[in-house]
């Protein structure tokens, strides 16, 4: 950890050199760039300077109790004791900026929906979580763009893709990944069972254009005509774009402009997003090994909440925490169970990096 830590305090004095330089202060890109990873990493350096200068007095008290006359020697015993608590406390803070300076947590995201089980009970629901979705962001002053939407025939999602920006909104919304579960009666049950249907959402950070690069080669790119529900063409001219990664087979395709070209820009940007969420997940995986274990993933195949309304209850399970204001929740009143994941899984990520550091100890 220490040694990760120099080289934080190194690149740290080296970003500060180059903001001011005559190039970078003229290159837009690059200053905002530097200029935001200097922010994450300075808490860091601040505490680990802190430390080192706590570690420098011990040393020279333990020097007084070899040298010094009795009085000083009781007055240096005295205040390393004061030291070594506040070193230890240091060393924990140190520990818990760490586990947070992610970069990710500073991204702008990609929400997608989509209907699970349940036919269009699920595209109905999966339109209530998007409506709950859309509420957080407002509460949070973030700004929600639609990028891609399917409905179905009742009005419902069959899938949407949607790009919400603003403060901590991956921080916040990380953990919704996974499978979402509804328990009520149906709008299409005549005879009043309660039914269970599913939708699956994915929250994934939004790289920067330079953080992943496409070969356009890399790239087939369709138009078609947009269609609206029942597959109807609603567009006769060829609008929508569909954009195949032949190296992935990822498909990404988007009808919702009228402009080609805007359809184009639309479908780059989540195709992007994806790219950059399969190599974050091979990062992550790579982690994970090194540590033994992986915590706080937000797999999509978790079932990770229900929602039931007989009850008037949301259920989180992976926390086993349930609130029973449904109503409120779908309203966008989320941060009773998104403060609690949080808390959660920092911890955990905590007790991973505090396990990982304890057993490479000594190679430090």
């Amino acid at each position: 950890m220490l040694k990760k830590l120099d080289s934080l305090e190194e690149r740290y004095s080296e970003i500060v050199h180059l903001l001011t330089q005559g190039d970078i202060l003229k290159d837009y890109s690059k200053y905002r760039d530097l200029s935001k990873e200097l922010s994450q990493i300075e808490p860091i350096v601040k505490k680990y300077k802190e430390y080192k200068k706590i570690e420098k007095q011990i040393k020279e008290d333990k020097a007084i109790l070899k040298a010094g006359d009795k009085e000083l020697r009781e007055l240096a015993e005295e205040e390393i004791k004061t030291l070594e608590k506040k070193k230890a406390e240091l060393e924990q803070e140190i520990k818990k900026l760490l586990v947070k300076s992610k970069e990710e947590d500073s991204k702008n995201i990609i929400l997608e929906i989509r209907a699970g089980t349940g036919g269009e009970e699920a595209a109905l629901f999966a339109g209530e979580l998007f409506r709950m979705y859309t509420r957080y962001a407002e509460k949070n002053n973030w700004k929600l763009e639609v990028l891609n939407s399917n409905f179905s025939d009742l009005k419902g999602i069959k899938e949407i893709s949607a790009s919400i920006k603003g403060e901590k909104v991956f921080t916040k919304l990380q953990y919704e990944s996974g499978v979402h579960r509804v328990q009520r009666v149906p709008q299409t049950e005549t005879s009043g069972r309660i039914h269970t249907s599913t939708a699956t959402v994915a929250v994934l950070p939004e790289p920067e254009a330079v953080d992943i690069k496409i070969d356009p080669k890399d790239l087939r790119i369709d138009a078609f005509s947009a269609s609206g529900p029942g597959g109807q063409n609603v567009n006769r001219n060829y609008t929508a774009i569909r954009i195949t990664h032949i190296p992935t087979g990822i498909v990404v395709s988007i009808q919702d402009e009228k402009s080609q070209h805007k359809n184009k820009e639309k479908a780059l940007r989540i195709l992007r997003t994806k790219l950059y969420e399969i190599e974050r997940r091979k990062k992550e995986e790579e982690i994970a090994k090194k540590r033994r274990s992986q915590v706080g993933t937000g797999e999509r195949s978790e079932k990770i909440r229900t929602y039931n309304f007989p009850q008037n209850r949301v259920t989180d399970h992976r926390i086993n925490m349930s609130i029973y204001n449904l109503n409120e929740f779908l309203n966008g009143e989320m941060d009773e169970i998104i403060d609690a994941l949080i808390t959660y899984f920092e911890s955990k990520k905590l007790e991973e990096e505090l396990s990982f550091f304890n057993d490479n100890k000594g190679s430090n």
